[in-house]
Order: structure tokens, then sequence, then C-alpha cells
């Protein structure tokens, strides 16, 4: 049913959420996994000095986060690739989806709700509300 997965990370604790149940589909289906990592440079393009410091942190983080999913999966026998892009997130998902024939993307959310969903956005909404393929979403657990 699936051959290639993709699992968006922003390093969260609702993205860690979302990389275990990932992992287990993949193992399940016997499926490629492919962790995504965005850099939403344009978020600090404003800054007049230090965006380029701030930009490659993020791209730091990005390439930290993926390599532990990475990890995870090679103890779990699953097969992964990493990428690190730049762009706006839920783009940047689609366009990862298209190029490299995602069956389905598994996403934290983090269970906002009320005004706090409604002003701070949510990227995995976006993305439930214009893929083209299937779309899980895990919610993080409240102990966390």
């Amino acid at each position: 049913m699936y051959s290639e997965i993709l699992v968006p990370t922003d390093g969260s604790p609702a993205s860690d959420a979302a990389i275990e149940h990932a992992i287990d589909l993949a193992d399940r289906y016997d499926a490629r996994l492919h962790a995504l990592y965005v850099v939403d440079g344009a978020a600090y393009s404003s800054l007049e000095a230090g965006a380029e410091i701030v930009v490659e942190a993020l791209e730091s983080e990005g390439e930290e986060a993926t390599t532990r999913v990475a990890e995870a999966a090679a103890d779990a026998g699953v097969e992964c690739v990493t990428s690190v892009t730049s762009g706006t997130a839920y783009r940047s998902i689609h366009n990862y989806v298209d190029d490299h024939d995602i069956d389905v993307v598994v996403m934290g959310t983090h269970g906002r709700k009320g005004i706090d969903r409604y002003l701070l956005g949510s990227v995995t909404e976006r993305v439930v509300r214009t893929s083209d393929v299937p779309v899980l979403t895990v919610r993080q657990s409240t102990n966390e």
C-alpha cells in the first residue's frame, strides 16, 4: 500500500510522536522513510544583521533532527533518506511529495485550540487541506 513515506520534522515533541508512527508504518509495509526538515529563511530575512547566522543554525538543527530520524529508523531496520531544504514549510512538503512520489505523509500536531490555533496557524493543517496524498496526523502526547 505504501512504499514511500514522508515524515516532516521540526525536532519538536509533536514531531517525535509522528516519527514513531512513521517508522512503524514503514516497517509494516517494508517502505522507505523520508525525513524532511524545512528551513523557512524568509521568516528571518527582515533581520538587518544575523539572518545568515540564524539560517545556518536552523540548517544545523535540521541536520540533527533528520539524523535522529535516520538513526531511529535504522534501529528498527527501516531504510531512511534525509533532506534539509529551504522554503515555506507546507509548500516545501508538497514539492517533496511530488518530487519523490510519496504515498503518505505522517505529521505531528501540537493540538492547539482556539485563539492559539487561529493566531499561530498550523503547517500540518495547511498540508492536510491541500495535499494530494493521505496525511496521517499524530497528536503530541499531553504528558509532554
